[in-house]
């Protein structure tokens, strides 16, 4: 019992003494981590040197001190406890394979021996190691998971026990292959069981943990990584043509310079005058013969011993100062014709013969009251009136020559009762467009489109109401074909659209007797400039969509010219060719949409049809 409580007595007074030292020893190895990632985290800030090697070997002295309390060979049921002590005879080595400049896998072994206590340790492990690189330095924090083996009491006590290794450390560049680790601490942790020498009623030497430290200095060796890249230079320019005197900027962009060093920009040209230190520079062309010519960067790195210059170059042309020509300009007006108090869309066009800048303002008019801005106003002839209407606008140039041009409009007073106007205008208002090369003689309702088809509804409504009043009135129908085929043909073709729109408005209570038709052919057919006043005055359509339609404007007249158009024969008053750009079936009309037209079209009954003995080789 003296022998127990003796031993008791012992391993409380060890207890008391191994936690002081675990405080202490957590202290320090805490201390030295939370300065190892303090100098991680802000080094981070700054940017990496060369790429890191591929492999990196380790090899050198280590100081372990175990931290642990284990039992000594002899009765399991009253053990002595012994406390390894620190073990300053230790190598040490590792070795990482580097997945990054930062990540890697490390492998870590390490053997420290006691040779007054006949007591040794060995730690075998790995982990992933977090490492930052500057120019002439590198720290790295590791976590390694480890093997530990403990041997002590001359030998006869040995056993091995799971552990984790944690810290970190410094790197000091010697050459690109030698680095000095200049110092490596960690905190070492360890789990044993030591159950053959310890029974379960002293579970602090049953099941000892070992909580030490380790340090290490020594040399590091260093295989792999790409080289450094080559410092370069990227150079623009902009704009790239001017005229002379016309200023110019030049940008210089440097890549695979140390970016801890200030470069040095330097420029040069052989047209004009440049001026800037920097990655910016000013070109003056003034005096500048016309031509090409090319600016010149050179960037260099005081600070770098060898690869520290890059150069670019850009070219850029000088270009001869134009006559000053006045902008030229042109206005459209629609509708041209209506009775007073109605509005009227403006539209301007200008244009400037030397290509510079320019703007349409002072909308004026005789009579009616013009409101808007820039290249499209608004007529009200808003208690105006019956007469013509002068509508004039000026455009000017970024260089102040100005242009005008002006536009007529027409009042007329409105037309005494019982007549409707309104309805009298809307029966000319649309004229009706064909599918191309449609109706054909096998299918003479072919080719009149949904959209179409509203249209003539209306007008036959419109019509059979203005005939309770005009009863003599008639509907003049004249079918145009766009000039593609042969000339017989395309007098048919349009003999056949009047014929199609006719039989439309008969089917829709039109009395046959108040219709009358002629078929022109391409005669009469509207010009590309016809087209474009046409589109310019289309209030329907944005800025956007009459770029688009100019730019296909051939194409476009072609399909303006597959009409039948309307006229009054009381008022003389024909239908405006305004193309339904916006419809549904718009695409098909212009004959860019085979499978709308399909899906469009009335259906027609299945018959085997006839080949023609000969075929256009175009379709009007």
């Amino acid at each position: 019992m003296l022998r127990h409580s003796a031993s008791s007595h012992i391993l409380l007074e060890d207890s008391m003494t191994l936690s002081r030292t675990t405080r202490a020893r957590r202290l320090v190895v805490s201390g030295a981590c939370a300065f190892i990632a303090s100098v991680l985290i802000s080094s981070s800030a700054f940017a990496q040197s060369d790429a890191p090697p591929k492999v990196d070997i380790f090899a050198g002295y280590q100081y372990l001190n175990p931290g642990g309390t284990v039992p000594t060979v002899g009765d399991p049921n009253n053990p002595m406890p012994f406390k390894l002590p620190g073990m300053a005879k230790g190598i040490g080595g590792s070795v990482t394979y580097n997945f990054d400049p930062h990540w890697g896998l490390e492998g870590d072994a390490g053997y420290n021996r006691d040779t007054s206590s006949a007591s040794s340790e060995w730690t075998v492990g790995a982990g992933p190691r977090f490492m930052v690189r500057q120019e002439t330095t590198a720290f790295f924090l590791h976590a390694l998971a480890t093997l530990n083996r403990a041997t002590y009491d001359a030998g006869f006590a040995t056993h091995n026990g799971i552990g984790v290794i944690l810290g970190g450390g410094m790197d000091l560049t010697l050459t690109k292959m030698i680095s000095w680790r200049v110092f490596e601490a960690d905190y070492v942790w360890a789990q044993h069981n030591f159950a053959a020498f310890a029974s379960p009623e002293f579970p602090s030497l049953r099941r000892p943990s070992f909580e030490g430290e380790r340090l290490r200095t020594g040399i590091v060796l260093n295989w792999g990584g790409a080289p450094a890249p080559v410092p370069a230079a990227a150079c623009s320019v902009q704009p790239t043509e001017v005229l002379v005197g016309e200023p110019i900027t030049a940008t210089a962009t440097a890549s695979n310079f140390n970016p801890k060093h200030t470069v040095a920009y330097s420029w040069s040209t052989n047209g004009g005058q440049v001026t800037g230190k920097d990655t910016t520079a000013t070109i003056d062309t003034t005096g500048a013969a016309p031509g090409s010519y090319a600016v010149t960067a050179h960037v260099t790195d005081p600070k770098a011993n060898k690869n520290n210059e890059a150069s670019c170059t850009a070219n850029y042309t000088v270009k001869a100062l134009p006559p000053k020509n006045p902008p030229t300009m042109s206005l459209s007006a629609s509708p041209t014709d209506l009775v007073t108090g109605g509005s009227v869309n403006l539209s301007a066009t200008c244009t400037s013969p030397d290509s510079v800048p320019v703007s349409v303002a002072n909308w004026t008019s005789t009579a009616g009251t013009v409101s808007g801005s820039g290249n499209s106003a608004t007529l009200s002839t808003a208690g105006a009136p019956a007469g013509p209407v002068t509508v004039t606008a000026t455009c000017t140039d970024s260089r102040g020559l100005t242009g005008q041009a002006s536009t007529q409009v027409t009042l007329e007073n409105p037309p005494p009762p019982p007549v409707d106007k309104a309805l009298e205008a809307r029966l000319s208002l649309h004229s009706i467009y064909f599918v191309v090369d449609h109706p054909r003689p096998n299918d003479p309702k072919g080719g009149l489109l949904a959209t179409q088809q509203q249209t003539l509804i209306a007008l036959a409504a419109d019509f059979n109401k203005y005939l309770e009043n005009k009863p003599d009135a008639h509907l003049i129908l004249g079918g145009h074909a766009d000039h593609r085929g042969a000339p017989a043909y395309n007098m048919a073709l349009s003999q056949r659209r009047v014929d199609s729109v006719k039989n439309f408005l008969i089917e829709h209570g039109v009395p046959a007797a108040n219709i009358d038709v002629k078929a022109f052919g391409v005669d009469q057919n509207l010009t590309t400039d016809q087209v474009k006043e046409s589109v310019a005055a289309n209030s329907d359509l944005s800025t956007e969509e009459r770029a688009r339609i100019l730019k296909n404007i051939d194409v476009v007249r072609m399909a303006s010219n597959r009409r039948v158009d309307v006229t009054l024969s009381t008022t003389g008053q024909s239908s405006a060719r305004v193309f339904p750009f916006n419809s549904t079936d718009a695409l098909t009309l212009i004959g860019g949409r085979e499978a709308a037209r399909k899906t469009t079209a009335k259906p027609a009954a299945k018959r085997p049809v006839k080949k023609p003995a000969t075929k256009p080789a175009t379709k009007p």
